[in-house]
């Protein structure tokens, strides 16, 4: 049996009374009631039935936990994910309003929910996967979202170039995948087989090839994280996850320690498309662990330096000074560093999530404080 809830206090009341259904990865939900967000445990990813099981007995906890009736129930705009049937179902059982919210608006909902933000802020999104409004996988996104109870009010200004995945969430486990897509897109399709047969097989490296000239099953998404997984992939450093987040977690390892190693070292970039950089990486992965270490640092401070870079030219343009990391990319800390470093520069003020964390696992606070303001209107 779960353990009960906890309890967080928020800097102020939330507009409406909300349970939200929280994310598909690392799920946790949230009934936001007044300034108190109570939280469930930690359930995990919701493709396992017991995880799934636990969502569905904490809401019920949740909902005898509230102060009054629920003025309505959030979930992603996900219609498979098991959180969003649960919610649909619970509105419909209540005859209360069942609110979606999508995945990375959620994600900057965290921050203005924790921290009581009145102004419209810039947010920066940067995770692996939620579908977007247009059906899409984003997850390197930059969106202005309005302050405090007008929190629905939302734009997406712009995002990270669009990576195809080969063999769609395949790519996500394959990480030498994304890189043989960059290879493809910067129009050297052709070396492909060369690189990538001595670690998966000739035959597998020239079906990868086809695939790409047909555009069978190659989707495109935003994601930061994918784009971290095909640097990984171009160095070397991964041909294979076994976990989620593997391949990311050891270039930033790598960056971590390299650049600790060459400190007052800078990499200018200010572009969103990281495709020239990371095809290039693909000549240093046979140069020793001097040159990876470089490419690492190369590349988180590219991503860091484009994010960075259009952030301050929307700053301007939208006379917007407060701006938002969120997502779990963000638990990299040299990315969130380097990037909070150049935001502050410009004189922008930067915030982060503080109680919920920056991952999927605080989630359902944004999911209910955005439903809250829509439930409000």
């Amino acid at each position: 049996m779960n353990p009960l809830p906890h309890t967080t206090r928020l800097a102020s009341a939330a507009p409406a009374r909300v349970l939200a259904c929280g994310a598909f990865l690392k799920n946790r939900a949230c009934l936001l009631d007044g300034d108190q967000a109570h939280w469930s445990a930690l359930h995990g990813d919701l493709a396992d039935p017991a995880s799934r099981q636990a969502l569905s007995q904490s809401v019920e906890e949740l909902l005898a936990l509230a102060s009054g009736p629920l003025h309505a129930v959030a979930h992603d705009l996900h219609p498979d994910f098991h959180s969003t049937h649960l919610a649909l179902g619970l509105a419909q059982r209540l005859d209360i309003r069942a609110i979606g919210v999508q995945h990375h608006h959620a994600h900057i909902g965290v921050v203005l929910a924790e921290q009581a933000i009145c102004q419209p802020v810039l947010g920066l999104a940067l995770d692996g996967f939620g579908l977007g409004n247009d059906g899409g996988a984003w997850g390197g996104e930059l969106l202005w979202v309005n302050g405090a109870a007008q929190a629905q009010t939302w734009q997406r200004l712009d995002h990270l170039a669009l990576l195809t995945l080969p063999g769609g969430d395949a790519a996500a486990r394959e990480p030498w995948r994304l890189a043989a897509a960059v290879l493809f897109a910067v129009g050297r399709g052709s070396e492909i087989e060369a690189h990538f047969a001595p670690v998966v097989g000739a035959s597998t490296a020239r079906l990868m090839h086809q695939m790409l000239q047909r555009q069978l099953n190659c989707p495109r998404t935003s994601s930061a994280g994918r784009w971290f997984d095909a640097a990984a992939g171009a160095l070397g450093i991964s041909v294979r996850q076994s976990f989620e987040a593997e391949a990311a977690i050891a270039l930033e390892k790598l960056a971590s320690q390299w650049l600790a190693q060459h400190p007052g070292f800078d990499f200018t970039w200010s572009s969103l498309d990281l495709h020239p950089l990371v095809a290039d990486f693909l000549t240093l992965k046979d140069k020793g662990d001097d040159a990876l270490g470089q490419g690492a640092a190369q590349f988180h401070l590219a991503l860091a330096g484009g994010l960075a870079h259009r952030t301050i030219e929307l700053a301007a343009s939208r006379a917007c000074r407060q701006v938002v990391l969120a997502g779990g990319c963000f638990a990299n800390a040299v990315l969130r560093q380097s990037i909070s470093t150049k935001l502050q520069h410009a004189d922008l003020t930067v915030f982060e999530p503080q109680f919920a964390g920056c991952g999927d696992e605080g989630l359902a606070l944004g999911q209910a404080w955005i439903a809250g303001c829509t439930a409000a209107t």
